[in-house]
């Protein structure tokens, strides 16, 4: 898989720059505003970074980012959400400036993560935005500790591995996104020439089996609202709607003219899916 996806990024960074549509390219997003915190954080064994933006009072939200990202891929939302709510962003284990203390990556153990950086910021409940990755994570925590989430949004993931679109592996879009992420690990991450390992680490949990990953998400009790972007690359929408019908009262939602990047792609589009979410609740 990582010999697939480094020849992708060589190519496909460059065709879909100059594509004409949104969905066929991958915008650089913004520099992250200032923070009102930011630090690492010792948890589950690793160094975490956080940051936090905005004061509002009222329940926070946390953004997740996908396998291979960073929280600074949130720069659109986080600058226009966190004037009306407090935004929690983080690195997960081994992306950006957080480390890994040599586990083996599972969605499991960065659920875990995310739950103690939570502990450690006195932070007792989320909105949780969570894309890709991010978006299965946030189910995990929905299925094991579903206190902690007053409401998901979660876009782009899959419960199983049969959700997952096999052209991924060439397609040159997600190929241009593994290009950037090469090069935003080389400048942020605490081992920079490490992207190879840290990239096959993350195949192996990407391509890891969940075959009753539908069946599981039957408890879920936490609101939750599954976003599909119409053209994504890597997740079929009917695995999308199949989450929707499996997890009680959640509702499906689709992106027009965006991909798997919706948040890259349309920032101001899918920042309001965001708003009209949490306002519902």
């Amino acid at each position: 898989m990582f010999k697939i996806l480094t020849t992708i990024a060589t190519i496909g960074f460059a065709s879909s720059a100059f594509a004409e549509d949104a969905w066929m390219s991958i915008p650089v997003p913004p520099a992250m505003p200032d923070a009102a915190e930011a630090g690492q954080a010792d948890v589950n064994g690793i160094s975490m970074y956080y940051a936090t933006y905005g004061n509002a009072d009222g329940t926070p939200i946390l953004l997740i980012h996908g396998g291979l990202a960073h929280a600074d891929i949130w720069a659109g939302q986080v600058a226009d959400l966190s004037t009306d709510y407090r935004v929690i962003v983080a690195d997960t284990r081994g992306h950006g400036r957080s480390t890994n203390d040599g586990s083996a990556y599972s969605i499991e153990l960065l659920a875990t993560d995310y739950l103690s950086l939570l502990d450690s910021l006195n932070v007792e409940e989320v909105h949780l935005v969570g894309w890709s990755d991010g978006a299965n994570i946030g189910y995990e925590i929905s299925k094991t500790a579903p206190d902690r989430l007053a409401s998901h949004f979660g876009h782009a993931g899959n419960v199983t591995l049969a959700g997952v679109d096999p052209a991924v592996e060439t397609n040159e879009v997600f190929g241009g996104y593994v290009g950037m992420m090469a090069g935003d690990y080389a400048k942020m991450s605490p081992t920079p020439d490490g992207f190879e390992a840290f990239v096959g680490g993350i195949s192996e949990m990407w391509f890891s089996d969940k075959a009753d990953g539908l069946k599981l998400i039957e408890t879920i009790t936490v609101p939750t609202l599954v976003v599909q972007s119409e053209y994504d690359e890597a997740i079929l929408a009917e695995h999308s709607a199949a989450i929707a019908e499996a997890i009680p009262g959640a509702t499906l939602l689709t992106l027009e003219d965006v991909s798997h990047f919706a948040m890259f792609q349309n920032p101001a589009t899918y920042t309001a899916a965001i708003r009209d979410w949490l306002n519902a609740q």
